[in-house]
């Protein structure tokens, strides 16, 4: 269980800094974290940099550091959702016939990088950042850290997952309707979501161009301030940035006021337990010296109805309608089915719901005369990830009641932790602000976290995962070959010598020292070839799977019997300048054939 306790990037960035740790040792234990946690969730990533190009970027921040440069974020590791181009993975937003590969790295992680964080790759989402659950994707559904029956929330879910597994320091996640919060809350976890145009959106795969907003999730206030700090600024080229005021407003004062609803308003879905838990952050902010304020949200509400319920799903439409138009079945049914809601809107429609918008932000602007801050639920209640599943709309639609409203009415907002259910899932608050409110409420936020101790977060669930691992090896792993080594050093088990299924391909990579193969899926085309499994403990086999240098990589592979075992598999690029060795058998005949040779 220790092996996943939390990263914190500053703590990570001073020890950097400071010569205590190297970025390459910080970056070469995330990569095992990451290893080991995909036997529990392999669903939290799309993509991620191959291992030496991980050691890469934390070797050439050892070197900065070394040269005199100061990185506020050296060595941090991080995740980036995948609906934000990234040079060298490709963009999915959740849906592979979407995907394309971009040639520049959007503004948001680019500034990270340049301040020495260190990505690690591209996590999951709900397709288009459609959702709130985490659970529509064809990459799978990401469960709540603490019971993974339990949904993570989404539409960020694998990076919120990341960083509550302790995979990553921070993760980028975008929020448009709550998809920023809502994860926050279910993993404990804290979830800023800045003033729109703050943060950079180009590069962005766009879910409403109007409303979306880059978050970041952290585990702590503190944190989510720092990437604040080296993220936010206007960007020229995005025309949806927006430059700040010269005042961002004077500090919280140590006395305040924060508004909640009136008791008849809030509405918990039969979740005692959440209601319970907002007492408590209520009496946590009394004891901060804040005093409560009762208000009516129904102005938030009727604003909140206009996200899905409104023409205002006609943006989401417009962002993807080429493909809805042309190849449908591509898309998960339950985000087509509310992309094609869209077509129906019409363009009288969109003016008269923009008026009903002005006219409940009039009457929001209300409620900064009354308070100082806004405190809401982050979401009232959460779900098995089978009950979403079997009703998908209706709940999703509750745990948008306290987000949806915020990007519409133009406000700023950070998550935070506020307790746990008895199964263990979080729940969260979110202090609410007027744009431009970032830092006071980050600074609130601080406080928050201060005034008394937050609950001990229980263990992670790592039910179902293996205690061991069981790896096939095809080349210079085989027993006696020249790598073999990294397996007895790990203490690797042989459990038998046989064959794959008669669908592979074996080729002999050129100019690989040593000599290597690489083992190719041919479906109908392949043969059977000669393998030895290995069993190892899924710690050793985290380490090891971080050393695999590419264009080789560990997937699965499917034996004479049927099993499934993890395996060496190869990116295509392993074919350039390689021997066709299939007819072999195995690579050991290829050896002894060129030893014969010479």
């Amino acid at each position: 269980m220790s092996s996943f306790d939390r990263l914190f990037t500053l703590d990570i960035a001073a020890d950097v800094a400071a010569g205590v740790r190297s970025a390459a040792e910080i970056a070469r234990e995330a990569l095992t974290r990451v290893a080991a946690y995909e036997a529990v969730q392999p669903q939290v990533w799309i993509s991620r940099f191959s291992p030496d190009q991980v050691m890469a970027q934390a070797e050439a921040v050892d070197r900065r550091i070394a040269a005199g440069e100061r990185l506020p974020l050296a060595g941090a590791p991080f995740a980036v959702k995948d609906n934000l181009d990234v040079a060298g993975l490709p963009t999915t937003a959740g849906c592979p016939a979407f995907a394309y590969r971009p040639e520049v790295t959007s503004p948001v992680v680019q500034r990270l990088l340049d301040a020495g964080a260190v990505l690690v790759g591209k996590t999951n989402l709900d397709q288009f950042a459609t959702g709130l659950v985490g659970a529509r994707s064809p990459y799978g559904a990401c469960g709540c850290v603490y019971d993974r029956e339990f949904i993570s929330g989404g539409s960020s879910s694998g990076s919120a997952v990341a960083v509550a597994a302790g995979l990553v320091a921070f993760a980028l996640g975008t929020d448009t309707a709550g998809s920023g919060r809502v994860p926050a809350a279910f993993n404990h976890l804290v979830g800023l979501k800045p003033t729109k145009g703050r943060w950079s959106t180009r590069g962005l795969v766009p879910a409403c161009r109007t409303l979306d907003c880059v978050t970041v999730f952290t585990s702590t206030a503190r944190e989510a301030a720092a990437i604040d700090e080296v993220v936010a600024g206007f960007d020229v080229a995005d025309t949806y940035s927006r430059r700040p005021p010269s005042d961002d407003g004077a500090p919280i004062p140590d006395r305040f006021r924060f508004a909640v609803p009136r008791r008849e308003q809030l509405e918990w879905f039969s979740d005692p337990q959440s209601a319970r838990l907002f007492e408590g952050a209520v009496a946590r902010l009394q004891a901060m010296g804040g005093s409560a304020v009762e208000i009516d949200i129904s102005t938030l509400r009727a604003a909140a109805d206009l996200l899905y319920q409104g023409p205002w799903v006609a943006e989401r439409t417009a962002a993807v309608h080429d493909l809805l138009r042309e190849r449908p079945s591509v898309i998960h049914p339950v985000v087509r089915q509310i992309l094609e809601g869209g077509l129906r809107a019409t363009a009288v429609e969109a003016f008269q719901a923009e008026y009903q918008l002005r006219n409940h932000q009039r009457a929001a602007e209300q409620l900064w005369q009354t308070a100082d801050v806004l405190l809401l639920p982050t979401a009232a209640t959460t779900y098995r990830i089978r009950e979403v599943l079997a009703e998908p709309m209706a709940l999703n639609a509750n745990l948008g009641r306290y987000t949806n409203f915020v990007n519409l009415l133009d406000m700023s907002a950070v998550a935070v932790p506020a307790g746990f259910r008895d199964n263990g899932t979080g729940f969260g608050v979110t202090l609410i602000g007027p744009a431009w409110a970032d830092r006071r409420l980050l600074a609130l936020a601080r406080r928050y976290e201060e005034i008394a101790p937050m609950p001990e977060s229980p263990p992670l669930d790592l039910s179902g995962a293996p205690q061991s691992v069981k790896l096939a090896v095809v080349g210079a792993h085989l027993a006696a070959m020249p790598l073999h080594w990294q397996l007895t050093s790990r203490d690797a088990r042989l459990v038998r010598r046989c064959t794959t299924a008669p669908v592979y391909k074996l080729y002999a990579m050129a100019n690989t020292t040593p000599p290597k193969p690489a083992l190719v899926h041919a479906g109908g085309q392949g043969a059977a070839i000669e393998v030895e499994v290995y069993e190892l403990a899924t710690e050793a086999f985290g380490s090891f799977v971080a050393e695999v240098p590419p264009p080789l990589a560990i997937g699965t592979v499917t034996l004479e019997d049927g099993t499934e075992v993890k395996g060496f598999v190869a990116e295509p690029r392993a074919l350039d300048g390689a021997e066709d060795i299939t007819a072999l058998g195995g690579w050991r005949a290829y050896i002894a054939r060129e030893q014969a040779r010479a």
